[in-house]
């Protein structure tokens, strides 16, 4: 019984809606379209894009893209996207 309610908490935590809008479908299909002028592999850009999907939200999607066609985040965006790039690149590291 103590350790259902040490763990009720976190439970309700991880239950509570997340207010965050999913990138749009539209995004992805930009993010990829960037991509491929920038890597030109259909591989890697299929698997950031379906990474970005779960990784980030509609807003920072648009930092993300921005930043592929030369931008820059603006600073208090540098630690998160430093972050998705880290985590993306995790999930979709080239097989060697």
């Amino acid at each position: 019984m103590h350790k259902l309610l040490l763990a009720l908490p976190l439970l309700l935590a991880s239950a509570a809606p997340s207010f965050a809008a999913a990138p749009t479908a539209a995004q992805k299909e930009e993010f990829y379209k960037v991509c491929m002028g920038i890597a030109q592999d259909a591989t890697l850009c299929g698997c950031k894009a379906d990474a970005a999907m779960t990784l980030i939200d509609e807003r920072f999607m648009a930092v993300v893209i921005s930043s592929m066609k030369g931008g820059s985040p603006k600073a208090a965006d540098y630690d998160a996207y430093n972050t998705y790039v880290a985590k993306s690149n995790q999930v979709c590291k080239p097989n060697y």
